[in-house]
């Protein structure tokens, strides 16, 4: 190749070689991200099973069931349980800290939304179709039905131990398709710690149990 060609090529070859390793290095990086964006500050088995069970009753937390996740951000059991109560620990790819202990037979309309919101659905679209569902009877969620939630900021947690400052517990009791009428419960508190009925008339009606935060 001659000079002239040589320089001509070289003016055509070396800014698109620039540009294939600029690209490269950008998908390195998003790859790496996407990668480390699983198993990312996912606590031990151990630390995930114990602050699950912040939400739970102090009498069920021996025998319930705790669902986790592993170190590929996978949703799975980590212990089985030998009584009514189910518990679910953090999720590691949400803001904020919260934890959840249900009674087991509301395992199937909580797997559902886990698998639909997997799924990509919106809230709505959620709860639209579980409404469906419930209707049609492919879903069973039992009237009294107890749901407890722990949250805290994630600044109140120390995940190294497991311990948690400052957190919250509310309840929530299942009363599927109940409203204000049928339960004399208001449709909003009128003070902290009184209950209410969220989501009346439908297949989510439950009583709030809100405690006056400390």
């Amino acid at each position: 190749m001659n000079e002239q060609a040589y320089s001509s090529y070289a003016r055509v070859v070396h800014p698109l070689k620039i540009k294939i390793m600029k690209t490269i290095t950008l998908v390195g990086l998003l790859l790496l991200t996407y990668v480390s964006g699983f198993g990312q500050d996912v606590p031990s088995s151990d630390i995930q099973m114990k602050t699950a069970l912040l939400a739970a009753p102090t009498e069920l937390k021996d025998g319930a069931k705790i669902y986790g996740y592993n170190g590929a951000g996978e949703f799975i059991t980590l212990r089985e349980g030998t009584n009514g109560l189910i518990c679910l620990s953090d999720d590691p790819n949400s803001k904020g800290f919260n934890v959840a202990c249900y009674q087991k037979d509301l395992d199937p309309f909580m797997a559902r939304g886990r698998e639909l919101k997997k799924e990509g659905k919106t809230s709505q679209e959620i709860f639209d179709i579980r409404e469906t569902e419930t209707k049609a009877g492919k879903i069973n969620i039992p009237k009294g039905s107890t749901l407890y939630v722990y949250n805290a900021e994630d600044g109140d947690v120390t995940w190294a131990s497991g311990e948690v400052v400052n957190g919250y517990l509310r309840y929530v009791v299942y009363v599927p398709f109940e409203t204000s009428e049928s339960t004399g419960l208001p449709t909003k508190p009128e003070f902290a710690g009184q209950p209410w009925i969220m989501n009346p008339g439908t297949h989510r009606a439950h009583i709030m149990l809100s405690p006056p935060r400390e």
